[in-house]
């Protein structure tokens, strides 16, 4: 039977479970999901999979519930932090948590190490460049896409994987299981001319460069075998570009606004890695990629 809803006092405490998530490291999003699926394992395998959305688990972590969540969440949070009840979970807490005698379990991470910036202004965000290119100096492709096991990018040409990254990588990518999106502005649409003639260009030159682009990875796609072909999506939109949108492993966020006149390299870049106990931009740009992805079209 799910709980009986109570109400909770707002408090500017911490809730307990963002509190031990924080000292554990387990605040991103996808380390979240894979803990809480070892912990199901092992009480219900039945409940493997069923962790909440990035959304829930922002409201979890937040104090916006009232009450408990649907018990099979509860059984299997308690597995997480043996010797916690859902109730203390959820409930806010003063209490320091003292830190943890091993050393965390060290993730994966997606580019170079970047210390997660202390000033709470700052957010999630961890880096900041001046331009794409300094950006590009820092994180190298291959240090992006060597070890990725789901590449989401989206914006005008996506040279940075079209360009920047050799086909008989991306191939191996693809071969050994990871997922590649990728949306392009449409070369054939009213978007991309009104981005030409704000950079200035009179003889096509992004048209020309996306579609090249476009072709080069359907030509990939065509030399892949069946499994492997369906792992890499080509979308194309015909919207205002807003940002250039890089997504790696659900835990690094690379943001590029398109300024006006300005190329592309020239833009500012925000590096954001995932944290989900914190108040951070993560989410807000992986929604803006979602629904555009939905909007979308298939090449």
């Amino acid at each position: 039977m799910a709980p009986q809803p109570e109400a909770r006092i707002m408090t500017d405490q911490p809730i307990l479970l963002k509190t031990l998530l924080t000292q554990r490291h387990w605040q991103t999003y996808s380390t979240f999901c894979k803990e809480y699926d070892k912990a199901a394992k092992k009480v219900d395998p039945s409940l493997q999979g069923g962790w909440p959305s990035r959304a829930q688990l922002h409201r979890w972590l937040n104090g916006e519930l009232k009450g408990l969540p649907y018990s099979g969440h509860c059984r299997v949070l308690e597995a997480m932090f043996p010797g916690r009840s859902a109730h203390e979970l959820f409930s806010a807490t003063a209490v320091e948590i003292p830190a943890q005698r091993s050393a965390p379990e060290p993730g994966r991470s997606a580019g170079p190490d970047t210390a997660a910036c202390s000033m709470p202004q700052m957010a999630d965000v961890t880096a900041v460049f001046s331009s794409r290119s300094a950006f590009s100096s820092a994180y190298p492709a291959s240090s992006l896409f060597d070890d990725a096991k789901e590449i989401n990018a989206a914006g005008l040409s996506l040279n940075i994987l079209c360009q920047s990254y050799p086909d008989h990588q991306l191939k191996r990518l693809l071969d050994t299981g990871t997922r590649i999106r990728c949306l392009f502005l449409d070369p054939k649409g009213q978007a991309i001319r009104a981005r030409e003639a704000e950079e200035g260009y009179t003889d096509s030159t992004l048209t020309t460069l996306t579609a090249l682009n476009i072709s080069m990875l359907t030509r990939l796609r065509d030399r892949l075998d069946t499994t492997s072909a369906q792992r890499l999506e080509l979308h194309v939109y015909d919207e205002t570009i807003r940002f250039n949108l890089l997504f790696v492993d659900r835990a690094l966020c690379v943001v590029q606004p398109y300024l006006p006149q300005a190329r592309g390299v020239d833009s500012p870049t925000f590096v954001i890695k995932d944290n989900t106990a914190a108040e951070g931009l993560f989410p807000v740009f992986d929604q803006v990629f979602r629904d555009i992805w939905e909007r979308s079209k298939p090449v």
